[in-house]
């Protein structure tokens, strides 16, 4: 009787370490077949700094961070960098398991860097709307409702999550495959301390040199400022700012907030006191750490978190 008791206790202790492994437990999907649209990119090993940097991006894909029991909501979550490397470790990453713990199926994007050597600037657009795409054409295969999946998006994050919610009708690239029959278009955003605009006097971040150069016209900054493309149809919209951010000034989330309100989306905005810039899920006691839990309810009140 003890023998058996032991045995029982011990496939009890291996079942629980392994649905632990499977909450952390994450996989990768390529978003291209063959070599991504615009090539030929940069040569050479991706390169991953100890705090978890992304730079050298030859491979653009999605790391999948699959709950043990789905919600059926899914979130396409991109880290900031001004488009100049890709914050994984500080933004996406904690962001992607803190929705993991939630039962939400996260998907980081790692991204295409305008500079890495590819053929146009837009390469970060392609591949946002291409994720967005591939992430509904596989709702059945992770148990996800199609209609609710959402994008989260950090500092040059929400802006080309914010750049994807109002172009996604947009064609960014030429379709290649049946994925590219799948609406792009996000169910529901949140946008952290976001670059919103291009135009002045807000024309001063990394996200703008890398995307439009310096010297930039009229007509390119207003191509790539996300306010100017907010229609009746983009979606439901949470943003969240710190008031001293001193990279991308808090205009930018109000005027985000403005644009949705003059066309009636549902939205919402929180500004912090303080909490500066690239704060990811929030450091401990400071007022920005309010956000997850906010954006939480915010999706809940309105039928997209479960």
């Amino acid at each position: 009787m003890k023998n058996t008791l032991k045995y029982v206790l011990l496939l009890f202790s291996l079942f629980n370490i392994a649905t632990s492994f499977g909450q952390t437990k994450s996989t990768e999907i390529l978003l291209w077949p063959g070599t991504p649209p615009d090539g030929p990119g940069p040569t050479g090993a991706e390169h991953i700094s100890d705090k978890g940097s992304y730079t050298n991006i030859n491979q653009p894909r999605l790391i999948v961070h699959k709950p043990s029991h789905t919600n059926g909501v899914a979130m396409l979550v991109i880290s900031g960098g001004g488009y100049a490397h890709i914050e994984v470790g500080s933004e996406s990453g904690p962001a992607a398991n803190w929705l993991q713990e939630q039962g939400i199926t996260a998907f980081e994007l790692v991204y295409r860097l305008p500079a890495e050597g590819w053929a146009n600037v837009n390469v970060p657009f392609e591949d946002a709307q291409r994720a967005m795409r591939l992430i509904r054409s596989k709702a059945e295969e992770y148990g996800l409702d199609p209609h609710k999946i959402g994008i989260m998006g950090f500092s040059a994050g929400g802006h080309l999550a914010g750049m994807t919610e109002t172009e996604y009708n947009k064609q960014w690239y030429a379709p290649i495959d049946r994925v590219d029959q799948h609406s792009a278009r996000p169910d529901f955003v949140a946008l952290l301390y976001p670059v919103i605009t291009m135009l002045p006097p807000y024309n001063h971040t990394h996200s703008e040199k890398e995307i439009v150069g310096t010297g930039a016209s009229a007509a390119q900054q207003k191509a790539y400022s996300v306010e100017l493309h907010v229609s009746g149809k983009t979606p439901p919209t949470f943003l969240a700012q710190a008031m001293d951010d001193p990279i991308s000034n808090v205009e930018n989330s109000r005027l985000m907030y403005a644009a949705l309100q003059q066309h009636h989306i549902v939205s919402e905005i929180h500004l912090f006191p303080t909490g500066g810039h690239g704060w990811g899920m929030g450091k401990p006691g400071s007022p920005v750490q309010e956000w997850p839990q906010l954006f939480k309810a915010w999706a809940k009140a309105n039928g997209f978190w479960n």
